[in-house]
């Protein structure tokens, strides 16, 4: 989306917006929420182990591609996609007592590991999300960012 935004490439942008709503319908956990750490194009069993786990890091990708979509479309559907993401995001994965991340979930979104670092998880997604939220709220008209135009995780990232 970055690069057909900066190109001015609609059958490219076209192509990643189609692709970031396959990818979510596909991907997100209709049960219990979430995406899904490794599934199946073709819907076969996947052979990673983990498939089912919720990691942090496609969550974090997910919370930019779909306000992206929203700032660049307008269209309230990545809104919504972004809502869900985000409200299953920070209910999960933030630590409310120490602060960070835990990195990786069960499918019921559990904490599987409280190890909020490895040679895996390094503080870099985390941090890139917010920026990249804080730029991409940048890009909104100053008139739409309140309660009526813009949804409440929205403004929560602000």
């Amino acid at each position: 989306m970055s690069e057909a935004h900066f190109t001015g490439d609609k059958a490219l942008m076209k192509k990643a917006i189609d692709l970031l709503s396959w990818s979510l319908e596909l991907g997100w956990d209709t049960e219990f929420g979430g995406l899904f750490s490794f599934l199946d194009a073709e819907g076969r069993q996947p052979a990673q182990i983990e498939w089912d786990m919720k990691y942090w890091w496609p969550h974090c990708e997910a919370i930019i591609a779909t306000l992206m979509a929203y700032v660049l479309t307008k269209d309230r559907r990545w809104e919504r996609w972004f809502e869900t993401i985000h409200e299953y995001t920070f209910s999960h994965f933030p630590d409310p007592v120490y602060g960070e991340w835990f990195g990786y979930l069960h499918r019921d979104g559990s904490i599987a590991n409280t190890v909020k670092g490895n040679h895996y998880k390094v503080c870099f997604h985390i941090p890139r999300c917010m920026l990249k939220v804080i730029s991409l709220l940048d890009e909104l008209p100053k008139d739409e960012l309140s309660k009526e135009e813009v949804s409440d995780p929205i403004l929560h990232c602000i």
